[in-house]
């Protein structure tokens, strides 16, 4: 392309740049975290090709985004995560021009995200959920034999006298040194996402402790192994719990799975949609971003992953089984109890990668 072209190429407005692109997107999202026909319709609306692939948890998408090239249109990490590839360049700012839907996110999300995305430049909520613990309720109980359900649930996951009765029905951590360690500051009455490195002193010695009653790390098929009753304890993600839960139900399998809310609260988390800073194809990644805040969308997605979806208008198309779930859509009160999210720097997330690298490997 002569020099002339390439600058009248630069020139153009981002729909006609979007309208040159090939009908292709490269979605990176996590596992279990969309509706069945959301691509399906997707394509079928826009004529645009959707290869859709899955991650189990920040890091693998933290390390992709560094490297570069991945070749993703949307990627959708947690926003404590985006907060730190925003601020190292590796984002596209979003164009609100390009997204009609924008008007349907609900003010206070945009606040909340605003705490890490100054003027909501680079992120677009997706869903959001908190981390917490699940249980098979029925096993759990005969595990626990005369001993009642501690008024804390997160007692069950870091009381040894607890966790140590439940090994034998199996007990899953997440696979995620910033999910594990932040829980684990939580319960110790610190800030999850602490910028202190003196927060971290008691955090070994609590993790040390409920090591040997811990028999799975995963950050995605825990979720079959709640709803077949291969484990009875999780520390997992609300909505998996609940897939888990529904799961359970649809498949008659007599398990009794119940995502809790501890008395202390569970740590938010909110996953956006964002676009990597060499996205091939921005102008589609716009358009499918549009697409998902749709209401009717927004509420599918919702319906069917059971987590709280950010869009104001979409609550009239939920399902009234999951609108009245309280661990889905929290009251009032329990909200107030959760632990909001917050950015890390690359000091502390080397911290809690020591310190979940020695719990995991029992050293």
């Amino acid at each position: 392309m002569s020099a002339a072209l390439l600058a009248a190429a630069s020139l153009m407005s981002p729909v006609a740049q979007a309208q040159e692109e090939e009908k292709v997107l490269n979605v990176y999202n996590w596992s279990d975290y969309i509706a069945e026909d959301t691509i399906k319709n997707f394509e079928k609306e826009t004529g645009i090709k959707v290869r859709y692939d899955n991650f189990d948890n920040n890091e693998i998408v933290h390390a992709k985004l560094v490297a570069g090239k991945t070749g993703y249109d949307i990627v959708v990490p947690s926003s404590y995560w985006a907060k730190l590839q925003a601020d190292g360049g590796l984002l596209r700012k979003i164009d609100k021009s390009q997204i009609p839907n924008y008007k349907n996110l609900d003010p206070e999300v945009q606040a909340q995200l605003a705490k890490l995305d100054p003027g909501n430049e680079f992120f677009v909520n997706w869903l959001w959920g908190f981390t917490t613990v699940g249980i098979n309720v029925d096993k759990v109980k005969a595990a626990l034999g005369g001993m009642p359900m501690p008024e804390n649930a997160w007692d069950l996951l870091f009381k040894p006298e607890y966790i140590s009765k439940l090994k034998s029905c199996g007990v899953s951590m997440l696979d995620s040194a910033t999910e594990v360690v932040p829980a684990a500051l939580h319960y110790l009455g610190k800030p999850p996402y602490t910028k202190s490195i003196g927060d971290f002193a008691a955090v070994p010695a609590l993790l040390k402790a409920i090591r040997p009653s811990v028999t799975l790390f995963s950050s995605s098929g825990y979720i079959n192994d709640l709803a077949n009753g291969s484990i009875c304890l999780a520390l997992g993600f609300s909505g998996d719990i609940n897939i888990a839960r529904q799961r359970a139900i649809d498949g008659k399998t007599g398990q009794k799975i119940e995502a809790l809310i501890p008395k202390t609260g569970g740590i938010i988390f909110m996953d956006v949609m964002v676009i990597p800073a060499d996205a091939p194809r921005p102008g589609n990644a716009h358009k499918f971003i549009n697409y998902i805040l749709r209401p009717e969308v927004h509420a599918n997605l919702s319906n069917k992953v059971f987590y709280a979806n950010p869009n104001k208008e979409a609550k009239k198309f939920v399902k009234p089984e999951v609108a009245n779930n309280p661990s889905v859509f929290l009251s009032d009160a329990d909200m107030k109890k959760m632990a909001a999210p917050d950015s890390i720097n690359n000091d502390i997330r080397r911290q809690m990668t020591r310190i979940y690298t020695s719990f995991k490997t029992g050293l």
